[in-house]
């Protein structure tokens, strides 16, 4: 179910938004990698971010969100492109909220040296806000999962409706990497991040209801004469291989995103279902930014 078709929907609900739907290509129609998973509705929903690309608080601003209103921020990998903005997430959750509201950031091993070498070049903003703020006498509250497989626990406090879990995904020779599984009310659904089809991504989709998964259009890709571009052929995931991984799991919806080359270059949003549909049959979304899809519960 796309958009926000079902206007009756239950206080049970698990619902995917492509925050940003774009690459590490500047697009002005499409911000940076991003997706929310929401499991609830209004003020009791907790909001799970994956990935942070360029953009994405204005994104979630479109929604009527920010960052005070996230649950946790969950890292697929440490590509560029998929934490440009978590900077900005740390910075605006610490000034836009008004008692400590410490913000949870998962993801692989090398997360915890990313963010704090974020938080070292902020030192001199964080130094600025504290001498001019009364109220703000601490570094932003900030504390870091690295996980690799499993469940992943969120300290005391964060989150609980929702049961979360991981697994390493294949995106060498960036490693590691992992998928996640957010699992609410009867219904499930997989985040691939960068990925090729691998044995951890398989495990999480098992019994879910959708994958969101970024793809690629190698059949595009392999004809541009850029060795670096030819590069990305071998760790991303064309629509054809992410849907031959729906269908492996016997999967009811498939989501693409972080369309590479963008559209209308690659084509209509028509031509990416197409493709994927000749190795999967069921619901296919492909969107711009902000294209929501509820997550039906099997139950």
């Amino acid at each position: 179910m796309s958009e926000a078709t079902n206007k009756t929907q239950s206080a049970a609900e698990l619902a995917v938004t492509l925050v940003g739907t774009g690459s590490p290509m500047p697009d002005p129609n499409r911000a940076g990698p991003a997706t929310l998973i929401s499991a609830g509705e209004g003020t009791d929903a907790e909001h799970y971010l994956v990935d942070a690309g360029r953009g994405v608080l204005m994104r979630l601003a479109a929604l009527g969100l920010g960052a005070p209103n996230l649950t946790a921020v969950l890292i697929t990998h440490l590509h560029s492109d998929h934490i440009t903005d978590l900077n900005d997430v740390i910075t605006t959750r610490w000034v836009m909220t008004f008692e400590e509201t410490p913000l949870t950031i998962v993801g692989p091993v090398g997360t915890q040296s990313v963010v704090d070498h974020l938080l070292a070049s902020l030192e001199p903003d964080i130094g600025y806000r504290i001498a001019h703020h009364e109220d703000l006498d601490h570094c932003p509250p900030v504390t870091v999962l690295e996980v690799s497989e499993g469940a992943v626990e969120l300290p005391d406090g964060q989150g609980g409706k929702v049961a979360i879990s991981c697994a390493e995904t294949d995106h060498k020779p960036v490693e590691p990497s992992v998928g996640f599984r957010f699992d609410f009310g009867g219904a499930a659904v997989v985040t691939a991040g960068d990925t090729v089809p691998c044995i951890g991504l398989d495990g999480l989709c098992s019994g879910a209801d959708a994958l969101v998964h970024t793809v690629i259009r190698k059949d595009i890709i392999a004809n541009v004469p850029f060795q670096r571009m030819q590069d990305t052929l071998d760790y991303h995931s064309s629509p054809a291989e992410a849907a031959k991984t729906a269908t492996k799991a016997d999967l009811a919806t498939l989501i693409l995103t972080h369309y590479v080359p963008a559209m209308p270059m690659s084509g209509t949003e028509d031509d990416w279902r197409a493709l994927a549909a000749e190795h999967f049959g069921g619901a296919i979304e492909v969107g711009d930014d902000l294209h929501r899809v509820v997550v039906p519960s099997r139950t």
